[in-house]
């Protein structure tokens, strides 16, 4: 793992000294001249109770920030410092847990907007998702097979239409809004179900197949959002207008 990913540091550089993620985000601020963020005492910082520091910033041009950590070969933004965004939870200040509690350092309770340099260096370390999206993937085979068994083709358009955006958030690792989508999803086949323009158990089992491929090992999860939202969804018939197929 490098001290500073993407920054070389050449040998005859003495990093005696250099021992936690304190040094080594202090070394990339003052590589940029600025201050290191764990002295910023116009943002919200918090004492863990392992002596570690969690320095809490906005982000105020809603890019989906990836979350890392300082220990891995691939996206970090210096050793031993971890980023938390998108995807992610973080110990809100007072919370006391079995290790301890988590303590302001100050009197500031607000995060500040996310200083551009930083950001440039969350960026320049991979920290944003690829620029462009891929066209969402197709129905999975099964899911379209069990639209077929349950009313032959012209149901399959319906069903595809409404599983779309759920497999397009299987193009972004992280955020995109997947249990919105995912509710929404279930809403709308509840709707359809009630009505008798879907049959119920095929269209469950396309939308989990779906949502499942689009966010493994999120079973629990996906299982929650789609009982309600189809709870919700069926008791909301969705009658086609104009001439019934």
């Amino acid at each position: 793992m490098a001290i500073l990913p993407g920054i070389p540091i050449g040998d005859h550089i003495d990093l005696t000294g250099l021992a936690n993620g304190f040094h080594t985000l202090a070394v990339l601020a003052a590589l940029r001249g600025q201050q290191s963020p764990a002295d910023d005492t116009s943002t919200l910082r918090v004492h863990t109770p392992s002596g570690g520091l969690h320095v809490w910033y906005r982000a105020t041009d809603n890019r989906p920030w990836k979350s890392s950590a300082g220990s891995s070969p691939g996206r970090a933004l210096a050793w031993q410092v971890d980023i938390r965004a998108h995807g992610s939870y973080i110990i809100a200040p007072g919370t006391t847990t079995q290790q301890g509690t988590y303590t302001p350092v100050d009197d500031v309770r607000e995060p500040a907007a996310l200083p551009l340099w930083l950001a440039q260096e969350l960026d320049r370390t991979g920290h944003l998702p690829a620029p462009h999206i891929p066209a969402p993937r197709p129905v999975p085979p099964r899911a379209q097979q069990a639209v077929l068994a349950a009313g032959g083709r012209r149901w399959e358009r319906t069903l595809a239409a409404v599983l779309a955006p759920v497999e397009a958030c299987g193009q972004v690792a992280e955020g995109a809004g997947f249990s919105d989508t995912l509710n929404r999803a279930a809403y709308t086949l509840g709707g359809l179900i009630a009505a008798g323009r879907l049959d119920r158990e095929a269209a469950e089992q396309a939308l989990r197949q779906a949502a499942a491929a689009a966010r493994p090992g999120q079973e629990l999860r996906i299982e929650q959002i789609i009982r309600s939202g189809l709870a919700a969804g069926l008791d909301k018939p969705l009658h086609a207008t104009g001439r019934r197929p």
